[in-house]
């Protein structure tokens, strides 16, 4: 995975109109999925934090007993976290080896990054070893996700295909990705995405 530019993962986040409502909605089911699953003491790694919009939403709820950090394999993407989430520990580190112990995190959470990844199953294989309790993990929905594109006049000589995204799953295609290494626990399926909550086995 490489970070050319980092347009591409913060483009959705500075958008405003039906976009914004979308990524409303997205992290509206991100919540709804970590909440319940969140205990008191609880530590909470965001591997892939891009440029820091999404650990800054998980910032905005979590409980003030529950211990945030975020990763990126990008300086400069650490870099933008950082300044935009005072006080959270912030380190540079790839989704295929990461630098954590087994079982060191009680959830693990890695947002639209999957996509991004030449071997995905590499990194499923991490947040496996790493997470004590729960992983949430989440992709755009195909081929929602390239139709909405297109309707919007985005990407047409790539049919919809958003630069940097490489592997394209359905609700159900990502599902049974996730079982093979994980129990599925829960599932939301706010438009465009897919968004899952797992254990490991």
């Amino acid at each position: 995975m490489t970070h050319d530019s980092d347009a591409q993962f913060t483009g959705k986040y500075e958008s405003g109109g039906i976009g914004a409502r979308l990524v409303d909605g997205f992290y509206s089911g991100v919540r709804s999925l970590l909440e319940p699953a969140l205990r008191g003491g609880d530590t909470l790694v965001e591997v892939g934090c891009g440029a820091g919009y999404s650990t800054e939403r998980l910032r905005r709820w979590l409980p003030a007993d529950v211990s945030i950090c975020a990763s990126d394999i990008g300086d400069t993407l650490v870099a933008a976290t950082s300044d935009r989430n005072p006080g959270v520990p912030v380190f540079r580190q790839s989704a295929y080896a990461l630098a954590m112990g087994d079982a060191s995190a009680d959830v693990v959470v890695m947002m639209e990054v999957l996509e991004h990844l030449d071997a995905p199953e590499r990194a499923l294989d991490e947040l496996a070893r790493v997470a004590r309790r729960h992983v949430l993990i989440s992709t755009p929905r195909e081929p929602v996700w390239r139709a909405m594109n297109m309707c919007r006049g985005k990407y047409l000589g790539q049919w919809g295909n958003t630069p940097g995204h490489v592997q394209h799953w359905s609700r159900s295609g990502l599902v049974r990705l996730a079982a093979t290494r994980f129990r599925v626990e829960a599932v939301r399926s706010p438009l465009p995405w897919t968004i899952l909550l797992l254990s490991p086995r």
